[in-house]
């Protein structure tokens, strides 16, 4: 089994480059989605979490902005967070490890993939990458985004460039989406053609 990690800075279109993986029957293990499983209605991390950051959860699970405005400018904070949060989610990748263990390439979807060390933990790594301007536009249009919010998301990521010289691939996503989904198609063939479509 290859290994792929999938990451990119926030906004550059990762979650639309793994649904075209898993469009193309790569299983695709999804570390956000996990934290939203954990964190949300009947998750199993919101209790823990409400403890260690007080009114930051409700019906739902966990506010998200609530959560991020306590953490996002503490690195203290933000570590206590990590140590709840990052041990649930190995224990999911490890369940879709298992669940998948007849496959010859899987992805994982890790957003902060390099920030985390996580590289150590695939074989190889692609890097969906955008120009800065198509990247600024596409997450200010989301809702609640600020310009202070989104520089503060940055400032935690590792810059683009860096992430795309430490890349073994480059996806783009300031192209055409067939153009993208080309891509995507030539790596599938290229890493598992048994597994290619």
């Amino acid at each position: 089994m290859l290994k792929l990690g999938l990451t990119g800075s926030i906004g550059m279109g990762k979650s639309t480059v793994a649904a075209m993986f898993a469009a193309r029957g790569i299983p695709v293990f999804d570390a956000d989605a996990a934290v939203h499983r954990l964190q949300g209605e009947g998750g199993r991390l919101v209790a823990r979490i409400e403890a260690a950051f007080p009114s930051t959860t409700g019906p739902a699970g966990v506010d998200r902005t609530a959560l991020a405005e306590a953490v996002l400018a503490d690195p203290a904070a933000l570590a206590r967070l990590e140590a709840i949060v990052h041990p649930a989610v190995a224990a999911e990748r490890a369940a879709f490890l298992a669940a998948h263990a007849d496959a010859t390439l899987v992805v994982f979807d890790i957003p902060l993939l390099f920030e985390t060390g996580g590289e150590a933990q695939v074989d190889r790594v692609a890097v969906v990458s955008a120009a800065p301007e198509v990247q600024r536009a596409r997450v200010l249009a989301r809702p609640g985004m600020t310009p202070a919010r989104l520089d503060a998301i940055l400032a935690r990521q590792l810059p683009d460039a860096d992430k795309r010289a430490r890349a073994d691939h480059v996806i783009a996503t300031d192209l055409p989406l067939a153009e993208t989904e080309g891509q995507v198609a030539a790596l599938i063939a290229c890493l598992a053609p048994a597994q290619s479509r």
